[in-house]
Parts: C-alpha cells; sequence; structure tokens
C-alpha cells in the first residue's frame, strides 16, 4: 500500500541551521524533507503498537532566512498539498548572530479538542485563533514566534469527545478493560492526537512554527500523582498498568520525542533502540512499565538556548516525590540538573512549569494547610485533607512546600547575584551578573493572570509569574467570583489564619497582581527584547479573533 501522512509535520525544534520534523503515516516509508534553497534531511518511519513514525533532522537551512519545505514520502511529496488554502509552510531560522535579536515564544495550556470534536460547546480556540493571525502575514517578524511552547493538557484522556467515545464503547463491548468513556492503551490514546492535531490551521501552525511541550495530569488522568495514597488506589484498578504504561508511551512518541534537539536525539538511549529495533512496541511498553514505577530513571524535564534567552520545561508530574513529610515536586537529581541550568551564560531565564509557583495568595495558603493536615497523624483528619485534595485540585507547588520554598530561594540567589548557589552564573567579564529577568509560564488553573514575586531587597531581577489558560476550554461561571475573590487580601487573611493552626509559615517573599485574572480562551506572547521583557495576553472573541487583555512589561 502507499503510505499516507497521518499526522504532521510538525516543525518540533530549530537549532541553528538544523531543524527536526515529526510525522505520522499509514505504512512503513522513508520520509525525506526538503527545503528551498538548501537544507535537506531523511530518515526511516519506526514501528510501535502498529503505527509509524518518523522524526527526520533537517540539515544545512540558510541562516537567518525563511525557507518553504516539502515532506515526501518514498519520494512522492505528501506536504504540503497543492490543493491547500493555506500560506506554504516554512522553517524561520535566526541569524548567525543574534544575541541582539529579538526573542518571542507564545504559550498556554489546556486544549480540547476541536469545536466540531468537542462533547461541550466552548468559547473560540485561541490556538486556531492565533494561527489565522499569522496566516494574514506569516513574514511578519512582529507576529511570527521562534517557538510555541504547550504548558499541559494537549490532550485529554479523561475528557474524550463524542467521536472518541464511540470508539472505546465498540473496544469495550470487544473486551479491552477500562472505563467506557476514558482512553486506556496506546491505539486509544492515538485517537486523542489524531482527532486533535488535524485540526486545519492547528496543523498548519505547528508546521511553521516550533513547537515544544510537557505534561500535565489530564495526558493521563485528573490528579495524576496528587499523593501516595492516590497512587496506591490507582493501582488496585485492573486497567491502570495499561493506561499508565500506554500513557507514558505514546507522550514520549507524540511530544517528548520532538522536545529533543538533533545532537540529544543522537545521545538518548532509548531513541536510538527505537528506531534500530524492528518493532519498538516492547520497548516503549516497558519503559512506560518501569518508569512509572521508578524502576527506570527516565527526565522528562528538558532545556533550550533560543538566542540569549534560555528556557528550562519542568516535569510537574511524574517524576513527583510523594513520601508524606518530604513532598517534592522533582526528585533531587533532576532538582540539581535544574539548578545547574539555571546558571549560565543568558540574559533571560524562563520555566516552564504546568502547574503555576504562585497562586492566589488564598488557594497558595489552603494548599499548604492541606499538606500539612494530609500529614496529620490522626487517620480521620489526613483521610479528610486527602479527599478535599483531590476534590478541589490542592496540588501545586503551595502543595509540596519544600519545593515551592527551593524555587523561590533558587530565584532570589539567581537575582542577587549570589556566588554561594552552586554552578553560579558567571558573565563574559567573569564577574556574577544577574539575569535580567525571570519568567514562569503556567497554566492548568483555566485562568490567565500576571504576578511579580517581591522579595523585600533590592533585586535588579523581576521574578514574574506568567500563567495562561485556558488554550480551549473553559472554568464553570459559578466559580469565577470564588477565584476573583482568592486574589483578595481578605480572603488571603483568613485562609492565612487556617493554615497557621497547622503550623504553616508566611513565604519569605510576598507577590502581587498585576493583570487578570481573565477566564475566556487564551494565548499568551512574551517578548524578550535586551534587557526588557514584555509579557502580552490576548483572549478570544465571540468570531473566533484575538483581542488584547492584558500587556506588561518589566522591568519598568
Amino acid at each position: 500500500m502507499t503510505a499516507q501522512l497521518l499526522v504532521g509535520p510538525l516543525l518540533r525544534r530549530v537549532d541553528g541551521d538544523r531543524a527536526t520534523i515529526w510525522v505520522e503515516v499509514s505504512e512503513p516509508a522513508r520520509v525525506h524533507v526538503e527545503a528551498e534553497g538548501g537544507g535537506a534531511g531523511s530518515a526511516p518511519t519506526f514501528t510501535a503498537y502498529g503505527h509509524h513514525y518518523a522524526l527526520v533532522v533537517v540539515d544545512g537551512l540558510r541562516l537567518g532566512a525563511s525557507s518553504t519545505y516539502q515532506v515526501l514520502l518514498d519520494d512522492r511529496q505528501v506536504w504540503p498539498s497543492t490543493e491547500s488554502p493555506y500560506p506554504p509552510p516554512a522553517i524561520h531560522t535566526r541569524p548567525a548572530d543574534d544575541g541582539d535579536t529579538p526573542v518571542r515564544m507564545i504559550f498556554g495550556s489546556c486544549r480540547e479538542a476541536t469545536p466540531s470534536a468537542t462533547a461541550r460547546k466552548l468559547p473560540p480556540d485561541a490556538l486556531d485563533a492565533y494561527a489565522r493571525r499569522l496566516m494574514a502575514d506569516p513574514q511578519n517578524p512582529e507576529l511570527r514566534p521562534d517557538l510555541i511552547v504547550l504548558l499541559g493538557d494537549q490532550v485529554y484522556a479523561d475528557k474524550t469527545s463524542a467521536k472518541v467515545r464511540r470508539f472505546l464503547r465498540r473496544r469495550r463491548a470487544a473486551g479491552h478493560d477500562g472505563p467506557a468513556d476514558q482512553v486506556v492503551t496506546f491505539d486509544e490514546y492515538t485517537k486523542l492526537y489524531l482527532e486533535s492535531w488535524r485540526d486545519p490551521e492547528v496543523r498548519w501552525l505547528f508546521a511553521t512554527v516550533p513547537t515544544v511541550m510537557i505534561f500535565d495530569d489530564h495526558e493521563l488522568i485528573d490528579d495524576w500523582n496528587t499523593s501516595a495514597s492516590w497512587r496506591a488506589e490507582m493501582a488496585e484498578q485492573s486497567w491502570w498498568e495499561e493506561r499508565i504504561t500506554g500513557g507514558l508511551a505514546s507522550y514520549w512518541v507524540y511530544q517528548h520525542l520532538g522536545n529533543m534537539g538533533p545532537d540529544e536525539l543522537a545521545a538518548d538511549p532509548l531513541f536510538q533502540k527505537v528506531v534500530t529495533v524492528g518493532d519498538a512496541t516492547d520497548l516503549l511498553h516497558e519503559f512506560g512499565r518501569t518508569v512509572d514505577r521508578a524502576e527506570q530513571l527516565y527526565q522528562w524535564s528538558y532545556s533550550l538556548d533560543i538566542g540569549r534567552t534560555r528556557l528550562v520545561m519542568l516535569d510537574n508530574r511524574c517524576s513527583r516525590v510523594l513520601t508524606p513529610d518530604n513532598r517534592q515536586m522533582l526528585p533531587p537529581a533532576e532538582w540539581g540538573w535544574f539548578v545547574d541550568q539555571a546558571h549560565g551564560e543568558y540574559d533571560h531565564l524562563v520555566v516552564g512549569s504546568s502547574l503555576p509557583w504562585l497562586m492566589p495568595p488564598a488557594i497558595h495558603y489552603l494548599e499548604a494547610w492541606n499538606e500539612r493536615t494530609a500529614a496529620s497523624r490522626r487517620p480521620w483528619v489526613a483521610n479528610a485533607a486527602e479527599k478535599l485534595r483531590r476534590a478541589v485540585d490542592l496540588e501545586h507547588w503551595a502543595a509540596f512546600g519544600r519545593s515551592f520554598t527551593a524555587l523561590g530561594e533558587l530565584f532570589r540567589r539567581l537575582g542577587e547575584g549570589t556566588t554561594g548557589a552552586p554552578g553560579h552564573r558567571v558573565g563574559a567579564g567573569g564577574a556574577y551578573a544577574a539575569p535580567a529577568s525571570i519568567s514562569v509560564l503556567s497554566g492548568d488553573v483555566h485562568h490567565s493572570y500576571v504576578a511579580q514575586a517581591l522579595f523585600g531587597t533590592r533585586m535588579a531581577t523581576p521574578v514574574m509569574q506568567l500563567t495562561c489558560s485556558p488554550v480551549h476550554n473553559q472554568v464553570p461561571a459559578f466559580m469565577r467570583p470564588l477565584m476573583r475573590f482568592s486574589w483578595s487580601r481578605a480572603a488571603a487573611h483568613g485562609v492565612r489564619g487556617l493554615a497557621r493552626t497547622a503550623g504553616v509559615r508566611r513565604p519569605a517573599w510576598t507577590w502581587k497582581r498585576l493583570a487578570g485574572p481573565y477566564f475566556g480562551n487564551a494565548i499568551s506572547t512574551l517578548r524578550l527584547d535586551g534587557p526588557k521583557a514584555t509579557v502580552r495576553v490576548d483572549g478570544t472573541d465571540k468570531d473566533g479573533n484575538l483581542f488584547a487583555v492584558a500587556e506588561v512589561t518589566y522591568p519598568d
């Protein structure tokens, strides 16, 4: 049979004169990518669970240029279609000396599939809207980002569309174990990506702008790894091992694989095995099973540099330490890696964290109180706190108090230029230099806001929490007044008093909200230019067009 392009192409990384292109095809084939004016690459597909994928490294691209490209399967062009109404996809590279070139990232999280596929009527998709804006002038550097940063819930394994549910009903009737309306196996997961990433506008956008991603809970299941008792209860479900195994394996193939640049791919032992074994099904199945059980260590966090900006994306889910009284967002070895990455030659540090570090103050204290009470030696207190934790998702950085404090202290040391920090950052002249800005990009909470941390010292470096969520979802209307109230001083004062009864102390810093909360669908842009950073939040109107919600520049 003749191979067809099923998903993609996804332009995942652009590193100097090289780029990586990810595709899924219907049959084994050789995938060739050819760019206008120079630059090409080829790779055979690899097979897993009866599906066929390729990640092609394109070498020799022109620097500082925009090059349209074609995708061929066995020497037959399959992309772009001659009938496509959209501008031709192109790979944009930065200049050879791009230290003075601004860096632009768009970011957001929580995107259910296209309107025709969702079970609910949702406001217009912000990613679709951004794609249409860029299509109108794809060569405009003020519109075209260097990178799309997707911060979790790219697919919803536990909130499926009517189309996927019909498929699942047939599977369950045929004897496949699992919840009637949730995906379990690798093959079932593929339907989510097929549904979401074949949205025409989003498909064009992903083929034109590099994209990196990190998971949150809905890629696996709501409340994933919220606590040790949650894990114990899930392990008792007959379908859970297949769910976590298929979920992690599919995430590695569809999302994480493209987060790695060409050099990292060449050094990654799992990738090298996958592309050389005849069928990678057993290999990836064992990988998913052992990584979840911590029998095999695998780091989902990663970093990359664009110009003078460093992005570090953190795993907030899979590798959590859930031991009571020692809960940590990252295990010690991975935290050490993060500290090393946070020190280096750059101007701006951007930290991708699917879960916000700085939450509305009242919610922060509620989560900190809940963490303490869930570890109570009185069973009835601990059980009640655990039920509350799961009922209202009390699982952000504040619910991992050690990690919340450690992250703030790291930012303080960086911003003050403290050389006592391990692996301290050294400027070009040898002296320690504080970053121009530190920005934490987050999603999850279904509202968007900008907040600034205040450390009570003369720090030249602004430390900002930039939260953008949802891209295509919504928060129930009745919850919005409560969420607005959670930002108030009165709410913070009341819940802080409750937290004090459990021994929770005030953080060593405070934070203030500069913009938001905004509850509509949104996509945000972070522009880093010299010493300045500007974040802009764009919402969608009822006609699916973007409009400005807020804009904040720092340092002011």
